[in-house]
């Protein structure tokens, strides 16, 4: 199936923990269908010094399940995506505006 959310879009979480928190996607796993998203779902992971790094207690964003995102339109509202063929290419459409995501 193709992603209905990818990489650099803006996202709002519709429920958990971090409900209403807003954010960027920074990964995707289409497989496990989840996402990365910059700020939100933060764990703090202890980890030891090296050469390259600082240790101790350091936060780290953890996946959080596609179907507990949402995209943000241009309007900054939370909206489900669809798809339709436009010209020859398929594009992702916000549902509630009818909007083209990927111009």
């Amino acid at each position: 199936m193709a992603a209905k959310l990818k990489k650099g879009d803006k996202v709002v979480v519709l429920a958990g923990k971090d409900k209403g928190k807003e954010g960027t996607i920074s990964s995707v796993d289409p497989k496990a269908g989840k996402a990365v998203v910059d700020g939100v779902n933060m764990a703090i992971r202890a980890t030891r010094q090296s050469q390259t790094t600082q240790g101790g207690r350091i936060p780290k964003a953890m996946p959080i399940e596609l179907s507990n995102l949402a995209y943000l339109d241009k309007n900054g509202k939370p909206t489900r995506v669809g798809f339709k063929i436009e010209d020859g290419k398929k594009v992702r459409v916000a549902k509630t505006t009818g909007d083209v995501i990927d111009a």
